[in-house]
């Protein structure tokens, strides 16, 4: 078999396997365990939203000092949106538009209300069942609640969510997220003619071999200093971006009504929303749901790893950001990308494939091409907080897999990773990463269904002390 019949192979195989972790008994599973979960809890997540909220937005402006080898609250949940607040909340919302039509939408709400139940459960484990490792750093997320809340019997499931979590970082955390990096400088740059696409080559490399140093002294520098980034880069990406969304919707506020109406129509009948090109609710549904999985990552349980290094006593205190996580991931977030797309007038091809191109052609339409340069730093700044994000999950990762002395190996190759990113086609190692990324929610799921009983314990107990 030569290089080429191997790469399709590969594509064939990995095709296969994506279709099913991605597709409708992954989401089933998803669904399902958020919805015991929630039965289970007598569903906190809405029950208890309010509490959440003044206890997690009220204490934003409470940074406060944490303990050696410890975040403070605040820089565990930035460190986590870093993670999930990214280019899936641009690229991944308009790819579901285009393919589900507006109504994919609908259920992308759907399932980030599950999706609430199912964070919070997380990082309620991932705080309850953590431990500190070797240099005295606290650790925990998935790995970490199987080994020390199922036992020994099940260290199994918690080496394949290592082993798949550190296969997946190098992809789906930094060579895609350096890409999108460098193309929405490319872009940006274009815009104003100062080189064409043909001369890309230097720039490329050179903003390859730039990111590789900041990835570097970012993650070498410790869980202390991923915080300490984190902290000034999430809500300063997440304040640019809602202003500018916010300006799309007040200059186009009379087309928001019909838009939501769409969006509700749609998400039952698509075919009278987009001319009948998406024809199907089901897949209206399937893409919906699928894209607010992989935006907000409820069910992956690679937000809970950084949540874990939170410096607080109780659990269900930090898992009240899971809560809260889920909801500015795609309730905000996301929803604000759709009515961009949607109430700004750019041309939607339904059923085409779409990524980032149709978040920013709705910007573009509204403000005029200079304000690609924003979005071109909005992008940067959500893909640079995902590369460290999920720097800490592989290092975490690979940590369990080995020891702590393998971890500054790892962030030196993880660091490198992102010259390649910036200087290759990635379109199959995308789809592989993506896979990975999937196949850690298997796990997962199995591990936090069983241990249901210990969150619906803990909630109690926290509540029941007046809490």
């Amino acid at each position: 078999m030569d290089l080429s019949g191997f790469i399709e192979w590969i594509t064939a195989v990995n095709g296969a396997v994506n279709g099913f972790v991605w597709g409708l008994p992954a989401m089933v599973s998803i669904i399902g365990v958020g919805l015991w979960l929630s039965i289970s809890t007598g569903f906190v997540q809405f029950r208890k939203f309010g509490y959440a909220i003044s206890h997690t937005v009220g204490k934003i402006f409470d940074r406060g000092h944490a303990a050696e080898g410890a975040l403070t609250p605040f820089q565990a949940v930035c460190t986590a949106l870093a993670g999930t607040v990214g280019t899936g909340n641009i690229a991944g919302v308009a790819g579901a538009i285009a393919i589900g039509g507006p109504g994919a939408v609908f259920w992308m709400w759907m399932s980030a209300l599950l999706g609430m139940c199912t964070k919070f459960a997380e990082v309620t484990l991932a705080v309850h069942f953590r431990e500190r490792n070797a240099n005295g750093d606290l650790v925990g997320g998935p790995m970490y609640y199987i080994k020390n809340g199922l036992g020994r019997q099940w260290r199994w499931l918690a080496v394949l969510f290592s082993l798949f979590g550190v296969l997946a970082v190098f992809g789906t955390g930094n060579a895609t997220q350096t890409n999108t990096i460098v193309s929405a400088v490319n872009t940006a740059l274009m815009n104003f003619g100062l080189f064409t696409d043909g001369n890309t080559d230097v720039s490329n490399l050179v903003m390859g071999a730039v990111i590789t140093v900041l990835i570097a002294m970012v993650l070498l520098g410790g869980v202390k200093r991923i915080g300490r980034v984190t902290e000034k880069l999430v809500p300063f990406m997440v304040i640019l971006y809602i202003v500018l969304a916010i300006g799309v919707l007040a200059i186009n506020w009379r087309t928001v009504p019909d838009v939501f109406g769409s969006i509700i129509y749609g998400a039952f009948n698509p075919a009278a929303v987009t001319g009948g090109v998406v024809g199907s609710w089901f897949l209206s549904m399937q893409k919906g749901v699928a894209r607010g999985i992989f935006s907000n990552e409820a069910g992956l349980g690679t937000g809970s790893i950084a949540h874990a290094c939170a410096d607080v006593k109780q659990p269900v205190q930090q898992g009240l950001f899971g809560i809260f996580e889920v909801f500015t991931d795609t309730i905000i977030v996301c929803t604000l990308t759709a009515l961009v797309i949607l109430c700004s007038g750019t041309s939607v091809n339904y059923g085409v494939a779409a990524g980032a191109e149709l978040t920013i052609s709705g910007f573009t339409t509204v403000y005029g091409g200079w304000v690609s340069v924003l979005m071109a730093l909005a992008m940067c700044c959500f893909a640079f907080s995902t590369i460290i994000g999920w720097g800490l999950y592989g290092a975490r990762c690979t940590e369990f897999l080995f020891s702590a002395r393998a971890i500054k190996p790892f962030m030196v190759l993880y660091a490198l990773v992102a010259i390649p990113g910036a200087t290759m086609d990635l379109g199959l190692l995308w789809s592989i990463a993506e896979t990975f990324n999937g196949l850690m929610a298997i796990p997962n799921l199995i591990a936090i269904l069983l241990l249901s009983g210990t969150v619906v314990r803990l909630v109690k107990e926290y509540f029941a002390a007046g809490k």
